[in-house]
């Protein structure tokens, strides 16, 4: 008798563990296999909330069939206490494995309404864009300057939406008075800056933030960001430079930020001053001029008088020898890269060539042709 309950109940417990193992095996297709939604949605997971209750809302939302599944199978793959605050796509067929990867990886949101504030050296815009999840293309709802005029119906409500995203961007050039500036008119950030940073200091970038920020939590980040780059670029320079430390590179580099607008000219414009620098030669260029004259307040918004750049200033690189003392404007990776590895060449001389790009000479007499072509084109722009 006994030994045939043994065995009975050996048999009982087979039985169970081939279903608990057949469970787990639909779970785990249930689990990875390819979703019911038919288009992609934009999923909003608010900050302290619960895998339960996204997993509910995904079931709502017919993103999934089990919420159940979804939530057992976020905590069976350790991921369920990582779930992360944002705005996240889930693409039309999204496994439950997939979405979870999504609302537990880097937590940066991919979708949504997002306000990105442009600080360039002209002006600033405030952008208000949205990502449509069916196309992932960026639908643009609004674009503003906040010092120049008013917000367009409807940002308050965009700005109060708990999902809606910040993003600041600096572009290549600005100067720290310049951001400061803009920062103090950027309504979704908070607190006071105490002192301009240094000229040069902060890095260009895209900076994601939150609604409430610290503007100076904010200029500190960018400082940090600056450093780094510095550092990292500054340790792998090219031989034989005729910079004694990495201040001095970052100077070389917001005079070349400022001289071209042309991505791929930077390595031979930082080749002018470096071979200048060299031969003991004043740089002569006019963005250094103008800095000495606006300290970085803006654009100068006229050109230069000659007796300007006759003018002593410690940023008159007509009159002074070397680097002026501080950079002229905070430049990006590319321009300090580029100072600090200069493209090889015999240049001494540039000037405007009429594409929006430059033409260099190695010799004065060479210059001097490509100027007066340059008189020419400008000759012939204004009399059309």
């Amino acid at each position: 008798m006994a030994r045939s309950l043994a065995s009975n109940a050996l048999t009982i417990f087979i039985v169970l563990l081939i279903c608990l193992a057949s469970i787990v095996a639909w779970g785990n297709r249930e689990f990875t296999r390819e979703g019911p939604l038919e288009q992609a949605i934009c999923l909003m997971v608010p900050s302290g909330g619960s895998m339960s209750a996204v997993s509910a809302n995904l079931e709502e939302l017919g993103a999934i069939e089990n919420a159940t599944i979804f939530r057992l199978g976020a905590e069976y793959t350790e991921r369920a206490d990582r779930l992360k605050a944002g705005s996240f796509v889930v693409p039309a067929g999204a496994s439950m494995d997939e979405i979870v990867t999504s609302v537990t990886a880097s937590g940066r949101s991919t979708c949504g309404t997002e306000i990105n504030y442009r600080i360039g050296v002209a002006k600033a815009d405030m952008i208000v864009r949205e990502l449509d999840p069916a196309t992932q293309k960026y639908v643009e709802l609004a674009n503003f300057s906040p010092s120049e005029e008013a917000a367009p119906d409807g940002f308050d409500a965009i700005v109060a939406q708990p999902s809606t995203r910040y993003r600041i961007t600096l572009a290549e050039g600005v100067t720290s008075w310049q951001v400061v500036e803009e920062l103090k008119q950027a309504d979704f950030l908070t607190g006071d800056v105490a002192a301009v940073p240094a000229e040069g200091s902060l890095a260009p970038d895209s900076y994601e933030v939150s609604r409430g920020a610290s503007r100076a939590a904010i200029l500190e980040d960018m400082a940090r960001r600056q450093s780094a780059i510095l550092a990292d670029l500054w340790a792998a320079r090219a031989d034989g430079l005729p910079l004694e430390t990495p201040e001095q590179a970052l100077t070389l580099a917001s005079i070349v930020e400022k001289e071209t607008g042309v991505a791929e000219e930077r390595p031979l414009v930082a080749s002018v001053f470096i071979n200048r620098l060299n031969q003991g030669m004043r740089l002569q260029t006019d963005p250094t001029v103008i800095y000495g004259i606006t300290e970085g307040q803006g654009p100068l918004g006229r050109g230069l008088r000659q007796s300007e750049l006759r003018r002593a200033t410690p940023y008159n690189t007509y009159v002074i020898q070397g680097l002026p003392p501080t950079p002229i404007a905070n430049p990006g990776r590319e321009a300090i890269f580029a100072a600090l590895n200069p493209e090889p060449s015999e240049y001494l001389f540039f000037v405007a060539d009429g594409t929006g790009g430059h033409a260099f000479a190695a010799t004065l007499s060479e210059h001097n042709r490509n100027v007066q072509r340059w008189r020419q084109i400008e000759a012939e722009r204004a009399n059309q």
